[in-house]
């Protein structure tokens, strides 16, 4: 760690000495993206804009403006003997004009032939930072249950919904490093929202670009900080139920290097009994122009947690007790306490005009110490992984064709032990006490991604886009515990599995398109569900795979007052995985049938006014999910035609913020969540709840040195009752009602003070 923090300062303050071959190029701020076509005006008029890659060439030193559709313009003063790099600003309220990173070719989101949602920093601060699972649910088409700040389940189109534990059967990454495992298990929680400049949500199967993921893709993308700025920023925030964050951050730029450096300290008691929280974080993210063809990024994060579970209660206990933990983690004083690292280093080279290219290395590893109930699990995780990819165009009858070829190998290495759980051989108060080694594991999980993107414009009007994806995965299991006459070892492979899609994308107008999509999405079962209780390995066992057909509309119309994202999908899944219990902690994969997820996705953001001094936005989001078991028999149960466990029918969020030129600001949030099934045969469904959220704060004058942001936030206001998280098919152990739900925080507060320091 030290020898990477000493290479990062060295690399910042020496990298300026490289020569150049233009007189600078222009970049989006949040992720340092090139910007093609910005018009440069000089001041007397004269005309120049900036090419693919965002590289400007003028002959005059002088006044020049920088402009282009969806972003703040700059004036600027050129002088043709130093390099300059331009940083433009997006503006929040035009977000199709925001270019898409998750895109293979970074294209503008108004021109994209699938279902993919953007949030900016604005409104990842919606809401307190501590919690990231309200402002994930502001899109159409997710869900994250959100059972503690650290036990959650994200589903996106109702794939993962039927996970156990954790979120599966999607892919999420932290700029180009996966958060994803070698099991395909994905934690978006642990990573510190204040480092977040953006969110990039692509639905639907991506394996074009990455891979397995029947449900979809999230990235999120750090902020980096400015290049004409330096500061030091420090909040702290306080809440309901002993709620306190701190957060200290030093941002540096200058010419052609930035970054930011974030420690953020967070505790909480919880709102239920055995629920206390404490995490620390430490996040770097930066920028380096070495020259004009080469530029590097450089991200980590380094976590530092330890969170009492309380885990899921029965209905009498949410009913009547809902502060209770369930009987048993309580009395164990369950928890998890690990530590947490991630690091990549992205370099990207520019070979010509038309071709560039685009190489991520990076590395993982996990400490974990897990006290539960039925035994103690003790793990360590490395990964390492890379992935890479050539960007280019060429010209095929007098048309441009855009096309990407890459790949991406990951390999992670997993021990992990449990141990006898002792907790009821000693007085209650003493929590959890280790016992006797029960198993001994080492799992060795790898995949390798080839893929193949493309996209040609077949007429003014009319743009089509082909990819696929070649994916082989394999594991590999050392039992190294075999006193209890069980040797789980072996090996196992699953068959190449290649993914296309198909795209095509109509111009309605200037602001609006009309785009159709089929596409093909797999997610492989994790190496436990393919064990079998006796030992041997299932070989029939499947991965989960589907195809996607997809028609959509996004644009902008009114004047662009109105920006509108709709989406009709079918998607059909077959040899459904289904965890069967074994035991406590036992759970073995079967392939149970096929699934139809068939809905709709309505997105809507009005500017209802838009002055000096005042501006006011609506933005709605909308979901229908009519999803169901196609045929899925289990364990000689007949499902088939009953409503898919784990997701609401429908769910609603409506926003209404204010803004204003003096620093007042605030929000009114409502989020309705229809009904969720909580088991395969429908006999039982959670209630449909609403919540209203609501923030005001005042903000000092961006042009002064020491900046303020002070706010308070109030969160259920109605203090409505719901299960903010749902344990699909719980079972009942030894006659005691099945524990089905996470109970919801009812009505609390937050409040904090933000301070921030330019020192240039």
């Amino acid at each position: 760690m030290k020898v990477i923090l000493i290479s990062l300062f060295s690399v910042f303050f020496v990298m300026q000495s490289f020569a150049q071959q233009s007189n600078g190029k222009v970049v989006a701020n949040i992720k340092s993206t090139e910007l093609s076509k910005v018009s440069i005006t000089s001041s007397d008029g004269t005309l120049i804009t900036t090419n693919d890659f965002g590289d400007f060439y003028i002959t005059k030193s002088g006044t020049y403006t920088f402009s282009k559709e969806g972003y703040i313009s700059k004036i600027l003063y050129i002088d043709i003997t130093t390099f300059t790099l331009v940083e433009l600003m997006p503006i929040t309220e035009i977000l199709n004009e925001i270019t898409i990173t998750t895109d293979n070719f970074q294209s503008q989101l108004k021109n994209l032939p699938t279902a993919i949602s953007v949030l900016n920093t604005s409104q990842i601060n919606l809401n307190n930072s501590a919690n990231i699972a309200p402002i994930l649910n502001t899109i159409p088409g997710i869900y994250m249950h959100n059972g503690t700040l650290t036990t959650n389940r994200v589903t996106i189109r109702g794939i993962g919904s039927r996970n156990l534990f954790g979120t599966s059967k999607i892919r999420a990454y932290y700029e180009d490093i996966p958060l994803t495992n070698g099991s395909g298990a994905s934690t978006v929680e642990d990573i510190e929202m204040s480092t977040l400049g953006q969110i990039e949500i692509l639905k639907g199967p991506s394996s074009s670009i990455y891979g397995a993921g029947l449900g979809g893709t999230i990235q999120l993308i750090p902020n980096k900080g400015l290049y004409t700025s330096t500061s030091i920023n420090t909040n702290y925030t306080f809440g309901s139920y002993g709620m306190q964050k701190y957060l200290l951050q030093a941002s540096l730029g200058n010419q052609k290097n930035k970054a930011k450096f974030s420690y953020s300290n967070l505790h909480s008691d919880g709102y239920r009994k055995n629920n206390k929280t404490d995490r620390q974080t430490i996040t770097i993210a930066s920028n380096h122009f070495v020259n004009n063809s080469n530029k590097l990024t450089f991200v980590a994060s380094y976590i530092d947690l330890k969170a009492f579970i309380p885990s899921s209660i029965n209905e009498d206990d949410y009913l009547n007790n809902p502060t209770s933990s369930a009987f048993t983690w309580g009395r164990s004083k369950g928890f998890e306490d690990y530590k947490k690292g991630l690091f990549g280093l992205s370099w990207e080279h520019i070979y010509n005009n038309n071709t560039k290219q685009k190489t991520s290395v990076f590395t993982s590893f996990l400490d974990s110490y897990e006290p539960r109930p039925f035994n103690i699990l003790q793990e360590e995780t490395y990964g390492i992984g890379l992935r890479t990819r050539v960007i280019s165009k060429v010209t095929l009858f007098q048309k441009q064709l855009d096309w990407t070829l890459g790949g991406e190998f990951f390999k992670d290495s997993n021990s992990y032990q449990t141990f006898e759980n002792l907790y009821n051989d000693f007085p209650p108060e003493e929590g959890s006490v280790q016992g006797d080694l029960s198993s001994d594991f080492k799992e060795k999980r790898h995949y390798i991604n080839v893929f193949f993107d493309s996209s040609y414009k077949l007429s003014e009007n009319i743009t089509t886009s082909f990819g696929f994806n070649i994916n082989h995965t394999s594991y590999s299991l050392n039992d190294k515990f075999i006193d209890d006459g069980v040797n789980f070892s072996g090996d196992f492979d699953f068959n190449t599995i290649i993914s296309p899609k198909f795209g095509l994308t109509y111009q309605l107008t200037k602001q609006s398109i009309l785009y159709a999509s089929i596409s093909h999405g797999f997610s492989p079962p994790s190496l436990e569900e393919t064990l079998l209780p006796d030992g041997l390995i299932n070989t029939n066992i499947k991965p989960e795979s589907g195809w996607n057909y997809e028609i959509g509309s996004r644009g902008e119309i009114f004047n662009k007052s109105l920006h509108y994202d709709i989406a009709i999908y079918k998607m059909i899944v077959k040899d459904l995985l289904v965890a069967r219990r074994a035991s406590d902690d036992q759970f073995i994969g079967v392939n149970a049938g096929k699934t139809n997820y068939n809905g709709i996705e309505l997105s809507l953001g009005y500017n209802l006014l838009n002055t000096t001094n005042l501006k006011i936005n609506s933005n709605n989001a909308f979901a229908y999910n009519a999803f169901k078991f196609d045929t899925f028999i289990n364990d000689s149960e007949d499902y088939s035609g009953n409503d898919l466990t784990g997701v609401p029918d429908f769910t609603l969020n409506s926003i209404l913020n204010f803004d204003t030129s003096f620093g007042l600001y605030g929000l009114l949030n409502y989020n309705h969540v229809g009904k969720i099934p909580l088991r395969d045969d429908n006999t039982i469904y959670s209630e449909s709840y609403q919540l209203v959220n609501s923030k005001l704060g005042y903000k000092s004058n961006k042009t002064k040195k020491l900046q303020f942001d002070l706010f308070i936030g109030f969160n259920n206001i109605f203090n409505e009752k719901y299960a903010s998280m749902l344990s699909i098919n719980a079972s009942s152990f030894g006659g005691s009602a099945p524990r089905y739900y996470y109970p919801g925080e009812p009505s609390n507060y937050y409040a904090g003070l933000n301070l921030k320091y330019l020192l240039k």
